[in-house]
């Protein structure tokens, strides 16, 4: 081993050792261990991709976090790796975490302390835990949640189509690997380089992961009485010193938002981070936040050692760090009510003709029509394959998406929040999608920038019925400047975010195919209105 930068006799070393639990099962873990003499404080992260990655996709290698004295140890979760048993998700790691802490604390190079850290399924492993067990000492999760409806597999009552499958796959080729059937990992690998995942995944999951968590999940999204588990954390662990971590395009970002909440109400006093991040893309300067959040709370140094809630928002506009308290400048105003959506019916196919004005209770009556043929793509955002920021005028332009528009402001304001449409709609058919966008027009450049999108599912004989709908859309910050306009766009498919909706509750949801039928949404605007629930609690304000 090598690391530029130390002295030869200083690269942290490392082995592999085994935990075998009560009921046999062998866990496999690597151990990275800090030049010079121990004991060390430990910092574990629980995963199911292998150890030899400790996601680096993300993370710095664990010979980094050595170096800066930390005993580091990355763990295959049961059934994944080398670790023996079965893989079966979330509910296998409570027992498991709860045994790994214990023995991690009994390692002789370990003095005591451990932290833990790591992102997606790695950072829930972090909350579970059997109940009344010792909590570490602090804890890191990032880009994770506790709820697997809405943190994990679906948004408005729809299948996470691109993310859900490509996972899925995933997990499904590191069975075949673990299997040694190098043939189906290789056609489960080719699915996804090729695309054709989007429209073959759920076969290949059916034959290669029938129970698998992805395939659950999927079959559950369309069962109305379907119960989904929301994962519990010992109230004590949520009373630990926390640092969250979550991205504005990240899928997982209102799951990180419930832990925080929830470690508030439990007596908690968490640090939250939501920069410019996807999934697997962040900003430069996360693993040093980590490591500063560590310093403090395992080797006592005193340089973030708060015990007040605090919280990190980058603005999406201004393209700087902020808090919720003190989001923007003290001189620029908020709106202070709702906006309402007006059209003389031709918000889809003229730019001037759907309005979306302050203080308004909205008016008139749109149409849009879904053609599965030719469904609206879905762009940037947080489902998207391609995530993040997106100038979406092209799609806008499409005579299948109504849009409407502010006029020029007048005064400078603050987009802070979850944002939420409320708006009467009904279809010709059993089953429509209604696709949301919010989108910041800047006034030099005439560009669409897209800031958040959200997406809610109707099946069934109520989507014929004209009923008020609710569409709760990515959280956001950001500073909207005078002269520039605010945009929400509605359309009735996002593909491949999510599966078309065949406009019957009888068919399957997925790729557009021929079974899939035209549908005709009837938007009643009367009433319309956007408003953005707190971005940090439960209440609802209208800024």
């Amino acid at each position: 081993m090598s690391a530029k930068g130390l002295i030869k006799n200083q690269v942290p070393k490392w082995r592999d050792e085994v935990l075998t639990l009560k009921d046999g099962v062998k866990l496999f873990s690597r151990i990275w261990l800090p030049p010079g003499e121990g004991p060390w404080p430990a910092l574990l992260m629980r995963q199911p991709y292998g150890r030899e990655l400790a996601s680096t996709i993300t993370y710095l290698h664990p010979t980094w976090w050595a170096s800066n004295g930390y005993l580091v140890i990355v763990q295959d979760v049961r059934g994944q790796g080398d670790s023996g048993g079965v893989f079966t998700g979330f509910q296998q790691e409570a027992s498991d975490t709860t045994r790994t802490h214990k023995w991690v604390r009994s390692l002789p190079e370990c003095n005591g302390r451990l932290g833990t850290y790591g992102f997606s399924y790695q950072g829930l492993t972090q909350l579970l835990a059997e109940p009344e067990s010792p909590p570490p000492d602090c804890l890191a999760p990032a880009m994770t949640g506790l709820r697997e409806f809405e943190d994990w597999s679906c948004e408005g009552g729809a299948f996470w189509w691109h993310l859900g499958i490509a996972w899925g796959l995933q997990l499904a080729a590191l069975k075949a690997k673990r299997n040694g059937s190098q043939e189906i990992w290789t056609e489960l690998h080719r699915s996804l380089e090729e695309g054709s995942y989007l429209r073959e995944g759920t076969s290949l999951l059916k034959r290669y992961d029938p129970t698998g968590m992805a395939m659950q999940w999927l079959k559950q999204s369309t069962d109305a009485a379907a119960t989904w588990l929301s994962h519990v954390p010992p109230k004590e662990w949520l009373k630990q010193p926390m640092l969250l971590i979550g991205g504005w395009w990240d899928p997982h970002l209102k799951g990180i938002l419930e832990i925080y909440n929830q470690s508030i109400s439990a007596g908690g006093s968490p640090e939250l981070y939501i920069g410019p991040a996807t999934h697997l893309d962040w900003w430069e300067g996360v693993n040093q936040h980590q490591l500063a959040f560590f310093d403090c709370h395992l080797k006592g140094k005193s340089q973030s050692n708060k015990k007040v809630p605090t919280n990190h928002l980058w603005n999406l506009t201004t393209q700087k760090w902020q808090t919720s308290q003190n989001a923007i400048e003290t001189n620029i105003a908020s709106p202070t009510n709702s906006w309402g959506l007006l059209s003389k019916g031709m918000a889809s196919i003229d730019s001037q003709d759907g309005i979306m004005e302050e203080n308004s209770k909205g008016n008139g009556l749109v149409y849009l029509v879904h053609d599965p043929w030719r469904p609206v793509p879905s762009i940037g955002g947080h489902l998207s394959p391609k995530p993040g920021n997106a100038e979406r005028s092209s799609v806008d332009n499409r005579n299948d998406v109504a849009t409407f528009t502010t006029k020029p402001l007048k005064e400078s304001c603050k987009l802070e929040g979850i944002p939420t449409l409320e708006i009467i709609v009904s279809s010709d058919q059993q089953g429509f999608d209604l696709c949301v966008a919010l989108s910041v027009i800047k006034e030099s450049s005439y560009e669409v920038n897209q800031l958040s999108t959200g997406i809610l599912r109707v099946l069934g004989k109520e989507a014929l019925t004209a009923k008020p709908r609710k569409v709760l859309m990515q959280p956001l910050l950001a500073s909207i400047n005078r002269g520039e306009q605010i945009r929400i766009s509605i359309a009735g498919a996002a593909w491949p975010a999510i599966g078309v909706n065949p406009g019957k509750d009888n068919l399957p949801i997925g790729a557009p195919s021929s079974k899939c039928l035209p549908i005709t949404l009837a938007i009643e605007l009367e009433g319309s209105k956007l408003i953005f629930k707190s971005l940090l609690s439960n209440k609802e304000k209208t800024s």
